[in-house]
């Protein structure tokens, strides 16, 4: 078989990109090894691989261990086990080797349309590194989701909340701290995974126009933004569980005043979408209608 076609999904954070893994790993067009987020090619330009080896170093003994004490599914756990194996293997390479990276996304494909490495945060990645993706077969296809602004930064906020705590809770002091912060220019990372305009941009000169798809978040769970994306893709039509939300996190309204104050921050993005693709979904409309 001819090399499949290779995806990659670049983001943004909180847009979708686990439930659009999640889909696609499921389809039988597809083949997708367990780990979604790769950061591959983050890590080459970083130089600090020496994180994600000791991570899933860390992983796959955690799954050794409860594989000899039959603890889950042993099949699942074999393959977490076998797939974080070939990817050590990689990561430990002491140059960048590309060979052996789309060698670990086909492994396994036999007759699989599609493999792919679904990581949100190669959308900061540089005008070349992108560039250089796009050309490491012959058909490579990149797909950046969208999501109504507001609501992602409201998302993003809330998952570092979580993650600061000791207890792994929401609770509004934290999450609102984090909020304003954000929007006082202290929480740059949570606003470079949200800015659409640099990296529509940057894909835009890196990609072939063919070759890129951008969606809607709040489209994908319509039917619709499914069946246009397998389209892109190449895939047969798969029905979707589009009632499912995955990484959706803990609870936590967003006030009306910071949901005000944050869609004046952030009305360039809007802005920008609008202007680029020529309409905002309805969800969008509808969010703003409300401020």
């Amino acid at each position: 078989m001819s090399c499949p076609t290779i995806l990659f999904c670049v983001g943004a954070a909180k847009a979708g990109t686990s439930w659009l893994h999640g889909y696609l790993a499921g389809h039988p067009d597809c083949h997708f090894r367990v780990i979604k987020e790769l950061h591959y090619f983050d890590a080459l330009d970083t130089g600090k691989r020496d994180r994600p080896i000791d991570q899933h170093r860390t992983l796959r003994d955690g799954f050794r261990a409860r594989l000899a004490k039959s603890q889950g599914d042993a099949d699942r756990l074999r393959r977490q086990i076998d797939d974080r194996g070939d990817w050590l293997r990689v990561l430990e390479r002491p140059e960048e080797d590309t060979g052996a990276y789309l060698d670990y996304l086909t492994t396994g494909a036999g007759q699989a349309r599609l493999v792919g490495d679904v990581t949100p945060a190669y959308a900061l990645l540089s005008e070349d590194r992108l560039r250089r993706m796009a050309a490491i077969a012959p058909d490579v296809r990149f797909v950046y989701l969208l999501r109504d602004p507001v609501e992602r930064l409201w998302s993003h906020v809330r998952m570092i909340s979580a993650r600061r705590s000791p207890e792994g809770t929401v609770i509004r002091r934290r999450t609102d701290r984090i909020f304003n912060r954000t929007l006082r220019g202290e929480e740059s990372e949570i606003a470079r995974r949200g800015d659409y305009r640099a990296a529509m941009e940057k894909l835009a000169r890196a990609v072939d126009p063919a070759r890129l798809k951008i969606a809607f978040y709040e489209e994908l769970f319509d039917g619709s933004g499914v069946r246009a994306l397998c389209d892109f893709l190449g895939l047969s039509w798969q029905a979707a569980n589009t009632s499912q939300r995955v990484h959706a996190g803990q609870p936590l309204e967003i006030l009306p005043e910071q949901r005000r104050i944050a869609r004046h921050w952030l009305a360039p993005q809007y802005d920008y979408v609008a202007g680029t693709m020529g309409r905002l979904p309805e969800a969008w409309q509808a969010d703003i209608a409300r401020v």
